[in-house]
C-alpha cells in the first residue's frame, strides 16, 4: 500500500534561529508591526510503500529520527495517510 507522509522539522526550543529572526524582522519592516516573532522550519512530503498504518507510522519515524531531523537540534512531528486520501489542502479547497 502507498502512503504518504508529511514531516514538519522545528529548532528545538533554545536552539538560535536566524532565519525565523529574518523573517520576523522583514515582516516588521514592511508595516507587520503586531510581529513578535517567527520560527522557521521545513515540510518534507515523502511517499513510499508499507503494508498497514503501523508499519507505516514506524517507517515514518525511524527516517526523522535517522535522517529528516537532526535530533540534536531539531523536533520532528508527522502525519501519514494513504495515497488515496486527500490532504487537509483538497479537504478545503
Amino acid at each position: 500500500m502507498r502512503w504518504i507522509a508529511e514531516a514538519h522539522v522545528q529548532l528545538r526550543p533554545g536552539i538560535a534561529d536566524p532565519e525565523g529572526l529574518t523573517v520576523a524582522s522583514g515582516l516588521r519592516a514592511l508595516g507587520f508591526d503586531s510581529v513578535s516573532e517567527v520560527h522557521s522550519g521545513k515540510l518534507l512530503r515523502v511517499s513510499f510503500e508499507a503494508d498497514d498504518v503501523g508499519g507505516a507510522r514506524s517507517q515514518v519515524e525511524s527516517m526523522c529520527r535517522r535522517l529528516l531531523a537532526n535530533p540534536v537540534m531539531e523536533v520532528a512531528t508527522w502525519e501519514v495517510r494513504a495515497d488515496d486520501e486527500p490532504n487537509e489542502e483538497a479537504r478545503l479547497a
